[in-house]
């Protein structure tokens, strides 16, 4: 009977201290954990360092064929264009130990996903802070790679339902397990409290893999420039930067070249090829513009990345495990484009996204497929345009209808000589405390 009681004591005392507002960018600290209303304060003493968070996704989605392939949730079923699925089903627990003037001194923070395709650990991460001035702090574990705006920016807050198709291939999972230090001025009257600055070593492989498969680390930073006031506006930004590759096990590598006038990859078969660092180079940029108004807000982001990739050759997504056979290095590029806009009130708004993801700006959709060239699927230049609507019942509860048009390049190859049907409908409603 005693157990009982202390049990429910626990879950009482949880969901007094859940906050309407979770985290809304993957690398930040959540500031509701730094206050607790004085009318619970006494009732919740023992676990006022204690946070519970969480949100939940039930969508359903159609396609315009069967099997389509898809970076919206997953490929479709070889003989399904429609399905319910449970997209993210997340639970957060942070544990904070605050300094007696209530600035963080250390932070835990462990995060679970669990639908019907399984159960995965999303974050397991702690972060010590310095505590005389309050402007450093150092994480270690599985935490969100310190690159890029909409790769940090969570689902529960993200208006449209899925990241872009770049961040998908390169930032797969967003994660990484590795150690950050952070500069972050946490005193109100800090002169640089608008500054945040992330570098930190990674292993490379993100949740895509269970353990580092080689000694070379990625070493990753972004600065940002928090959301800064102007009259009506309001405006944020940051660049980014990710530097690092994986040892090759092949003496065979693959770069850009010409042959017999033709855009195509050119072998270098040196036996001193295998252990060299294939480079993992990113660069990216991102704006963030906010106009507030009587209606609520309109919005506008943009954020450009370029670089360069290795890869196979039909695959250019960041690997879990030690790629086998030949390297394939291309340079690309990408970009996200929003234009979020409240309509009537804050309840409605209106989402307009285009992005696109260019695996090899050395060619273009006429180059891929020719006679004699080494040129794949995995050189395919795409653009997406994703047009919805959102209504916000609450703080809590959100109902999002969204449709892509996916578009790929036009090339001489087999089933891509024409752009494929690949569109997608998601109708999703979320729950988030």
């Amino acid at each position: 009977m005693e157990l009982s009681k202390r049990l429910l004591l626990l879950v009482a005392c949880s969901l007094l201290l859940c906050s309407a507002h979770s985290q809304k960018y993957l690398s930040d600290l959540d500031s509701s954990l730094l206050y607790l209303k004085d009318t619970v304060r006494p009732f919740l003493k023992r676990f006022e360092n204690l946070q519970f968070s969480g949100y939940m996704q039930p969508q359903f989605q159609v396609a315009d064929t069967e099997g389509a392939r898809s970076y919206n949730g997953g490929d479709f079923s070889p003989n399904s264009k429609s399905r319910f699925m449970l997209r993210r089903a997340r639970v957060k627990v942070d544990f904070l130990l605050k300094t007696e003037d209530y600035y963080p001194r250390a932070l835990f923070t462990f995060q679970i996903d669990a639908t019907e395709r399984g159960v995965n650990v999303r974050d397991m991460f702690m972060r010590l802070y310095e505590t005389k001035g309050h402007n450093f702090s150092i994480t270690a574990g599985l935490f969100a790679r310190p690159f890029g705006y909409e790769v940090n920016l969570s689902s529960a807050y993200r208006e449209t339902p899925e990241r872009g198709r770049m961040s998908q291939i390169l930032m797969p999972t967003e994660r990484d397990i590795g150690a950050m230090v952070t500069y972050e001025p946490l005193r109100r009257n800090a002169k640089n409290k608008f500054v945040k600055l992330d570098a930190g070593f990674f292993n490379g492989q993100g949740l895509s893999g269970t353990t580092d498969f080689d000694s070379h680390k990625d070493f990753i930073s972004r600065l940002t420039i928090k959301p800064i006031s102007a009259r009506r506006f309001l405006f944020s930004g940051g660049l980014s930067l990710l530097y690092g590759g994986w040892r090759q096990t092949s003496n065979y590598v693959y770069e850009m070249g010409t042959s017999n006038g033709d855009k195509t990859f050119i072998v270098d078969s040196s036996i001193d090829n295998i252990g060299k660092i294939a480079p993992r180079h990113y660069y990216g940029a991102d704006v963030q513009i906010v106009l507030r108004h009587k209606w609520g807000e309109t919005e506008w982001r943009a954020e450009y990345w370029r670089g360069q990739q290795p890869g196979a050759a039909l695959s250019t997504t960041n690997p879990g495990t030690a790629p086998l056979g030949p390297t394939y290095r291309r340079p690309f590029d990408g970009a996200f484009l929003y234009f979020l806009q409240n309509i009537v009130n804050s309840k409605n708004q209106l989402l307009v996204k285009y992005d696109w993801y260019d695996p090899n700006t050395k060619v273009s959709g006429n180059d891929i497929g020719k006679a004699n060239t080494s040129l794949t699927t995995a050189d395919i230049k795409y653009s997406t345009l994703g047009v919805g609507y959102a209504y916000y019942f609450n703080d809590h509860v959100k109902v999002v209808l969204y449709y892509e048009f996916v578009r790929n390049e036009e090339t001489l190859l087999p089933h891509f000589t024409s752009d494929q049907k690949d569109n997608v409908f998601t109708c999703r409603l979320q729950f988030k405390f």
